[in-house]
């Protein structure tokens, strides 16, 4: 039997925070105290030293780049990674190569991720125009969700067929998840920029490419289809001041059909910062300006946004470096997500509790994982130490990503995540990830 008894923490779950300890066997957490004794001698006692013991992040929208884009990234090396980040449990996206649009298809990468994946995993099944059989298959127990964009993506991936969308949002009580940007205002905004620069055009040009309009246009369409529908939505990475507008916070979680996400890029970064990080920090959809930027942490902790998410969408330099129309957009944050949401909690921006409410408590409520997210008895323990006064710099060195990149290279953060716990395995320590696959598929409560 695994043991585990992690001692002297500050437990953080709904919206307390106490001193104690925690008693895993195997993969469960089986006694939370003040003060427990270890009960047999092959117990393995873990000082948390008083530091943050969080349920670990649950990131609800990845890009691990299996099967296809493997050169990129791939699920063993993006949930090291993610695992070294403290995100123990992931979604990840329908747009590798093939497109997840078949039910095989699909089941081809859980099989991936039993063999390879550091954290619990689950994946979307995507739609396209003319796969709506394949979609009203999805089984609800085993699978997040239904994926749509609603701009251009990988392959044959934009749905644009008004009929097909609304026989979805329709036809399924699944969660769908959208990435709303509007291709026809967005092809116009591009075709206005290449008459004057050409392919070259300058980094700064792309948030109004990829503008306001795009996202507000695509967004308020998803919301007004859902609301007519009932379907339950999910909007993706919302990155507007304007779009916050659509969402609401005058009901409880557990009772919204509409809910949104915000990622890590957009909380962070503004347009200011493209002069300096060019296309590492090119991202559909664009990182905005710096009123777009307050509003989300605004609607985020007004609780209008649910989620915290990276979309971590990892490229190589050598292709990021290509001029403005050539070069992806995407980039590796799984390793740095969390420790930059306590860097804001040290500007004074958020408490540890919201932290954790809007990465691991609200993705388990919204997807209905079972018994993640929380640091209950008879959860399974997935878990982080996070160490608030251990400051360390992002270098090349310390970099897990396949990429071997990041937008944060070269930041000095303020906390770091000492730990990380995947059903109750200690999968990573100090700048250390174990050999351990201990990643499980997420079963979802519907």
């Amino acid at each position: 039997m695994n043991r585990v008894l992690i001692k002297n923490a500050k437990i953080v779950n709904e919206g307390q925070i106490f001193e104690g300890d925690v008693l895993i066997e195997n993969d469960i957490i089986v006694e939370i105290a003040d003060s427990i004794s270890a009960k047999s001698a092959d117990c393995k006692i873990i000082d948390a030293e008083g530091n943050y013991l969080i349920p670990g992040m649950i990131d609800d929208q990845v890009h691990f780049r299996e099967p296809g884009l493997t050169h990129k990234g791939d699920i063993a090396s993006e949930s090291r990674a993610a695992v070294a980040g403290g995100i123990t449990s992931f979604i990840e996206q329908p747009n590798t190569v093939p497109n997840a649009v078949t039910q095989e298809l699909l089941e081809q990468k859980y099989q991936i991720a039993a063999e390879k994946s550091y954290a619990n995993y689950s994946f979307m099944m995507g739609a396209t125009n003319d796969n709506l059989e394949e979609v009203l298959k999805t089984d609800p127990k085993n699978v997040a969700g239904i994926k749509i964009f609603l701009g251009s993506s990988t392959g044959n991936m934009l749905v644009d067929n008004e009929k097909v969308l609304e026989t979805i949002f329709s036809g399924t009580k699944m969660l769908i998840a959208v990435h709303c940007e509007d291709e026809a205002t967005i092809q116009a905004n591009l075709e206005h920029y290449k008459a004057e620069f050409g392919e070259d055009i300058p980094m700064k040009y792309h948030p109004l490419i990829r503008s306001e309009e795009a996202c507000y246009i695509s967004s308020s369409k998803a919301v007004e289809l859902a609301k007519k529908t009932g379907a339950r939505l999910h909007v993706f990475h919302v990155s507007t001041a304007k779009e916050t507008n659509l969402f609401t916070n005058k009901i409880p979680l557990e009772n919204k059909q509409i809910t949104a996400e915000v990622c890590i890029h957009h909380l962070w970064f503004t347009d200011a910062d493209y002069e300096k990080k060019g296309s590492l920090i090119k991202w559909n959809p664009a990182v905005k300006t710096a009123e777009d930027k307050k509003a989300l942490w605004e609607a985020l902790l007004d609780d209008r946004i649910d989620v915290v998410a990276t979309d971590h969408a990892p490229h190589t330099l050598e292709e990021k470096k290509n001029v403005y129309t050539k070069a992806p957009s995407g980039g590796p944050l799984v390793q740095h997500a969390l420790v930059a949401m306590f860097e804001a909690h040290h500007q004074g921006k958020i408490s540890v509790e919201k932290i954790v409410e809007k990465t691991a408590h609200n993705p388990a409520k919204i997807f209905k994982i079972e018994k993640r997210g929380f640091i209950k008895v008879g959860y399974y323990a997935d878990l982080a130490i996070v160490n608030t006064g251990l400051p360390w710099n992002v270098k090349k060195e310390n970099i897990l990503y396949k990429c071997g990149w990041s937008p944060f290279e070269g930041f000095n953060f303020k906390s770091r995540i000492t730990h990380t716990f995947v059903n109750g395995q200690l999968v990573y320590q100090n700048f250390k990830v174990k050999e351990i696959q201990a990643g499980k598929r997420l079963s979802f409560d519907r």
